[in-house]
């Protein structure tokens, strides 16, 4: 059976990068290599087809992509630092890296030249204020879920040489009947792709509510692209404080985790398990 590898963040100021094996019963080993993630706060990570693994620094404007070396347990240390440039009284904070052939803007990234060596070679203009946090790619379509506005947007993704595209579709994902004093903040993305099972595909993204606290939990929403425009199907309450993850994880309250699985062909959800065990957890790896 091949091995299963997984790499992770240290996020903390120091901020590291490391690499592990599981085993086929799901036992994770203990950190094979630790690489500095070359800034601070490196809030995600994630392996390439390249053998490379991209991380980005929340707090401080940067990133890496690194190379392996004979393993791909083994990391290449003389990959360089990609800045982001920090917008005039603002701040960039680099949140996910996506792999595809707060500052409003989604940076475009080209290898040059030998493993490890990245540039800045494009970007997508976003709306302002709207803080893009994670994104996902189908087709020709950029799908960007913005954290400080709360809100879900399409465009066709532009070429190299352009820096803006309009937008397809604009939605606020909030649910309408929220407590007064709420507060949200969009984190999380995930768009399945199409199977024999679920025919249809929906859009699930997660709502943050970091204020007053809704008794039934934040919400789950669930969107279809059809036709040009989003169209809100559903919202599931997961009765988390603070979803930040999807499975979903709640970094906030005592709802700690729960496990959902997709019911009526993927237009709403059911809970299949939930653990309280840890408060808190950070990130969750499907093996």
């Amino acid at each position: 059976m091949p091995q299963i590898l997984a790499f992770a963040t240290n996020e903390n100021t120091e901020g590291a990068v490391q690499s592990f094996t599981v085993t086929p019963d799901g036992v994770l080993s203990e950190a094979v290599e630790t690489v500095s993630s070359g800034g601070d706060t490196p809030a995600f990570a994630v392996g390439l087809s390249t053998g490379q693994v991209a991380v980005t620094n929340y707090a401080s404007a940067n990133g890496r992509i690194i190379p392996t070396t004979d393993t791909p347990l083994d990391f290449d240390d003389a990959a360089g630092i990609i800045p982001f440039p920090v917008p005039n009284g603002g701040a960039s904070n680099p949140h996910m890296a996506l792999e595809y052939g707060r500052g409003d803007t989604v940076w475009r990234l080209k290898e040059i030249g030998s493993p490890g060596n990245w540039s800045i070679v494009g970007s997508i203009t976003q709306p302002t204020g709207s803080g893009p946090r994670h994104i996902a790619v189908e087709g020709d379509l950029l799908f960007t879920l913005h954290e400080t506005t709360s809100t879900l947007t399409v465009q066709k993704i532009p070429s190299l040489s352009t820096k803006t595209a309009a937008l397809l579709a604009n939605v606020f994902i909030v649910p309408p009947d929220s407590p007064v004093n709420a507060s949200f903040a969009a984190a999380e993305l995930l768009i399945p792709k199409i199977s024999a099972k679920f025919s249809v595909q929906y859009i699930y993204v997660s709502n943050r509510n970091m204020g007053e606290v809704d008794e039934r939990g934040d919400t789950i929403a669930i969107f279809r692209y059809v036709e040009g425009k989003l169209e809100l199907v559903s919202q599931v309450y997961t009765g988390l404080d603070q979803i930040q993850y999807l499975i979903a994880g709640g970094v906030a309250g005592d709802g700690s985790i729960a496990v959902f699985r997709r019911v009526d062909e993927g237009r709403s959800l059911e809970e299949v398990a939930r653990n309280t065990d840890l408060p808190f957890r950070v990130s969750f790896v499907w093996l």
